[in-house]
């Protein structure tokens, strides 16, 4: 079998540049492989100035051995968060360094943030007209700074296509792992989570981690509900019986479980059906009645309408992809 070529990430670190985020690309692209142990990406991480120290917000800077070069050979660029961005953060200007750095990148290249790095990308014209997120506590400087953008400060990440962003901290993670899951699979990504020791898919937004004015005490969760409704994906699921599990009237439990997950049940729901579907086309042979039926929406039709809605491609296409990168 040809060798296939590891899709190149490049890391863009910036001085301010939080080490965590800044380690999440390396963690996550550089454990995926496939069945035959093969990487499938190649991390680099370079400089806007010349090889040298960047500055963290931690006390010591990391040795960073490539510069703004290493971009234009990108066919990721991910830019992690940063608490030193000067007129990116200001006035919404890229400075000289990142406007030169830029102009190094190849057409088509995939633009990824994590966090406050998503200003950066702002800046850079990227997001304009687009749907994006960052840290729910930037939210709403984020959006008067860049008005041309669709903020949207509830979600974890969002996939724009050729531009992603995602929430703070560990979002980064979640995002990393949704883009190994759409380059290469369910079971590439699970195996990456695994290795990392983090859920593969976490549920919600980031609405679940804001700070309310006057928290209400809770000796109750939604946990069993989740539980069992993934035992039974398979089966028509109806709010009353999800509340029935935690013995809650309907408006308390839909209340609760968008306090702790962050989204109404059935988006979650919907959300949990799309990832069963997803496994079993990349999984198995079934036709598309039984995925359907396995994954609990009754009709290859209605899978093919909240497929398509959650993933941008039809059932039957996004198996065929995913039997051809298996393949290569």
């Amino acid at each position: 079998m040809a060798s296939v070529k590891p899709h190149r990430v490049v890391v863009l670190a910036l001085d301010g540049c939080l080490p965590f985020e800044l380690g999440i690309p390396q963690r996550i692209f550089g454990r995926a492989a496939d069945a035959a142990g093969r990487k499938l990406y190649e991390v680099v991480t370079c400089s806007v100035r010349p090889p040298g120290p960047v500055r963290t917000d931690a006390d010591f800077a990391v040795l960073v051995e490539n510069g703004p070069e290493a971009l234009a050979t990108a066919d990721t660029v991910i830019v992690p968060a940063s608490y030193e961005l000067g007129t990116v953060y200001e006035k919404g200007v890229l400075t000289p360094e990142l406007t030169a750095a830029f102009a190094l990148l190849r057409p088509g290249t995939r633009m990824v943030s994590i966090c406050t790095g998503g200003y950066v990308l702002a800046a850079a014209g990227f997001l304009d007209g687009r749907p994006a997120t960052t840290h729910w506590s930037a939210a709403a400087h984020f959006q008067r700074l860049f008005p041309r953008v669709k903020v949207d400060a509830e979600v974890l990440f969002i996939d724009d296509g050729d531009v992603l962003t995602s929430a703070g901290v560990a979002a980064g993670i979640d995002l990393s792992l949704h883009i190994v899951r759409r380059d290469h699979g369910t079971a590439v990504a699970n195996d990456v989570a695994r290795r990392t020791v983090v859920p593969p898919h976490r549920d919600g937004g980031q609405a679940q981690y804001i700070r309310r004015p006057v928290p209400e005490p809770q000796t109750a969760t939604t946990a069993d509900a989740r539980a069992w409704a993934l035992a039974h994906i398979h089966e028509p699921i109806q709010l009353r019986d999800l509340a029935g599990q935690e013995a809650m009237s309907v408006r308390t439990f839909t209340r609760r479980f968008r306090e702790e997950v962050g989204v109404s049940p059935g988006q979650w729901l919907a959300q949990q059906r799309v990832e069963r579907a997803r496994q079993l086309l990349e999984s198995t042979e079934l036709s598309m009645d039984q995925v359907a039926r396995e994954a609990g929406f009754g009709t290859a039709q209605s899978m093919r309408q909240h497929v398509l809605t959650a993933l941008g491609v039809a059932p039957t296409a996004y198996r065929r992809a995913f039997r051809a990168t298996a393949s290569r």
